[in-house]
């Protein structure tokens, strides 16, 4: 049975962290930056960056609450020489105000960019890296990092590049210390954590 039919879905419900900012101008629409923090059940927050046109911005300034918003994951490469060279950012479609739990959905339906590479954690997780390339309606391809855990990383070495994938997760932030030659700088990485995934149909 199919996990869902959607190739790139992204449903989160938090709280905004201060107030959006201009991020550029495309096609005659500005577009603005908003951090929304989503909590774990753990309690641990995840800072997740959403990209939205200035016409959903009124519903933002009229919350002053939570936010619950529905879009697709982003990427795009960082050539300015600070921070990660891969940026992702979800790109937001709708947008409502929201008063109930915190939410953090990712579905994804795509191909492997690369053989999955098995490792493990300091404390013995077995947890396996993917990068997985989810096509856009433009035709252009959006190169989402992800990565499960436990039996479903072991299985994952089965998987080959150029192998159809979908998954289902969360998206999550974690900060890691990348030492560069000005000294160490503490940076933030965002990828996807799988819960389930399995071999997708060829199209």
């Amino acid at each position: 049975m199919e996990l869902f039919s959607e190739t790139n879905l992204v449903r989160l419900c938090g709280s905004p962290e201060g107030p959006p900012r201009y991020s550029h101008s495309s096609r005659g629409q500005d577009f603005y930056l908003l951090p929304l923090r989503v909590r774990r059940l753990s309690g641990v927050e995840d800072r997740l960056n959403l990209t939205l046109r200035q016409e959903l911005l009124p519903a933002v300034e009229a919350g002053g609450g939570k936010l619950a918003v529905t879009g697709e994951l982003r990427s795009f490469n960082n050539h300015r020489g600070n921070g990660p060279k891969l940026v992702l950012t979800v790109f937001v479609r709708e947008l409502e105000v929201w008063d109930g739990e915190d939410q953090n959905l990712v579905r994804l339906q795509g191909a492997l960019c690369r053989p999955p590479k098995l490792r493990c954690t300091p404390l013995g997780r077995e947890i396996a890296d993917l990068m997985l390339a989810v096509n856009r309606r433009c035709g252009r391809s959006d190169y989402l990092p992800c990565i499960c855990w436990g039996t479903l990383a072991r299985r994952a070495q089965r998987w080959d590049t150029g192998q159809r994938l979908q998954l289902e997760g969360r998206l999550q932030s974690r900060e890691y210390t990348k030492i560069t030659e000005a000294g160490s700088e503490i940076r933030t990485a965002f990828e996807v954590s799988a819960a389930r995934a399995e071999e997708a149909p060829l199209l």
